[in-house]
């Protein structure tokens, strides 16, 4: 273990009710700790969710790539194979993949990283295991480095605008920003084999039912002045307004840890995680940039195309809007990534509102919060949550963070294909976290069922 692991983590971790002793963390864990900091923490390079989880993935697939090698290759290796001397040291590994990765990316950064490296190594006894370990990390992150040099996500390739009509994208008040990161939607993936391979089907048409009812929906209870929304509702929309890339990897730190993962472990789930975030991303900005749908801050100035709806001129949201397309939301694409590559890591069911199958807890730096630290006790809880929260916030309409999660559920489906057990390692002990064929079940199998109802939910 680390002695820097709780100084470096304590800040960004979640609230977690546990012992003590358990509070303890691995290389993994506070790397996964300094690359957020780095790449999106404050005074870092505070890079945009499609973007930054690229970097994130970046960091953790060298660190599998690097453990998974020297545990002996039981799951696949996600792209290298690295030359491995025994004895190497894991935490050595883990330690120089980040660090390399890192540094590559974020050379203005070097004299912190560079420090955070040495009191990491400072931990790990002198011998050939750490020499051997530290040599595996470097190649690995080489190779992972070199795999993604041109993949897309620095091209910084913009759009042109379109012009303002019924249903069309437009900048949104109050900062009337441009197109946030618009090639993000051709950026190679990590486990999709295009990015439009999970593309989702269009928006609805604005004299459709659904459109009306999600647009009332939202009217209602996205509004900052004169919503219906109860108190607590108002809460968790702001709970979710945290920045999101933060606020996931805090939980994902803080479930290894109430769960005790191991350092093998971790490198497995930080880059299923990491990938399929990523991913689902790099989808859901293809869907958006195809579709150009407009957000609720427009459409209801508008009246939303359709003379059976009612415009309000002076509406905004409870929520700063995003500066991107509606449709699909973005939130529902990550936060059902997150949440079915648990169920698929841990092999839990994915749960519903009533059925307890697998219980967490998160928090938002959102100031003003009631409730600050939330608590669920299942997968489904959570997204459930998260969907709701991009309605009271106004932000999104119900259909479209239904048709992101789906999304993002496909993506997961790919990150447990990708990260398996490897074919001769089946009866291996060190090949059994997460590979069962549990839950992860369908969005229909709850959220969408209540939406498809009555058009209301139980909101």
């Amino acid at each position: 273990m680390s002695r820097i692991a709780l100084t470096v983590i304590a800040p960004y971790l979640v609230t977690l009710l546990i012992p003590a002793k358990a509070l303890c963390a691995d290389e993994v864990l506070v790397w996964n700790a300094i690359a957020a900091q780095t790449i999106v923490g404050p005074g870092g390079a505070n890079k945009v969710p499609p973007l930054g989880l690229v970097d994130f993935a970046i960091v953790h697939t060298a660190i599998y790539d690097a453990v998974n090698a020297i545990s002996g290759s039981p799951h696949k290796q996600y792209a290298v194979q690295p030359s491995v001397n025994s004895p190497a040291s894991p935490a050595a590994a883990t330690a120089a993949a980040a660090h390399d990765v890192l540094l590559a990316l974020y050379p203005s950064q070097a004299e912190a990283l560079n420090a955070q490296y040495a009191t990491s190594l400072s931990t790990i006894p002198e011998g050939d295991a750490k020499t051997n370990g530290i040599s595996v990390g470097q190649q690995t992150a080489a190779g992972i480095l070199a795999l993604r040099a041109n993949e897309g996500r620095n091209a910084g390739t913009p759009i042109t605008e379109p012009a303002p009509a019924p249903g069309v994208w437009v900048r949104t008040p109050p900062g009337f920003l441009p197109p946030q990161a618009p090639w993000a939607r051709n950026i190679t993936p990590w486990l999709m084999s295009t990015p439009s391979q999970f593309r989702t089907p269009p928006p609805p048409s604005l004299d459709s039912d659904l459109w009306v009812s999600d647009y009332n929906l939202t009217k209602t209870l996205g509004a900052a002045v004169g919503s219906a929304r109860t108190p607590d509702q108002t809460d968790i929309g702001k709970f979710w307004a945290d920045q999101p890339i933060l606020q996931w990897n805090r939980g994902w730190r803080g479930v290894s840890i109430s769960r005790g993962l191991s350092l093998q472990q971790n490198a497995r789930f930080f880059a299923m995680l990491t990938t399929a975030s990523s991913d689902s991303l790099i989808g859901c900005w293809d869907s958006k940039y195809t579709y150009l749908f407009w957000r609720p801050v427009t459409a209801i100035r508008q009246g939303g195309g359709n003379p059976a709806l009612t415009a309000d001129p002076s509406w905004i949201g409870e929520v700063v809007t995003p500066n991107h397309p509606e449709y699909p939301a973005a939130h529902g694409c990550f936060s059902a990534a997150v949440t079915h590559v648990m169920a698929f890591f841990f092999g839990v069911e994915f749960g519903d509102d009533e059925e307890a199958t697998f219980s967490f807890t998160l928090d938002s730096n959102v100031p003003g919060l009631a409730r600050p630290v939330r608590s669920y006790t299942s997968l489904f809880q959570a997204l459930d949550e998260v969907l709701r929260a991009r309605i009271y916030g106004g932000m999104h309409y119900r259909n479209s963070t239904l048709k992101g999660a789906e999304l993002g559920q496909r993506v997961a489906r790919l990150s447990k294909q990708r990260f398996a057990c490897n074919d001769d390692g089946e009866d291996d002990d060190r090949c059994r976290d997460g590979d069962d064929d549990h839950g992860s079940g369908d969005m229909d199998d709850g959220a969408r069922r209540d939406h498809d109802d009555d058009g209301s939910d139980d909101l």
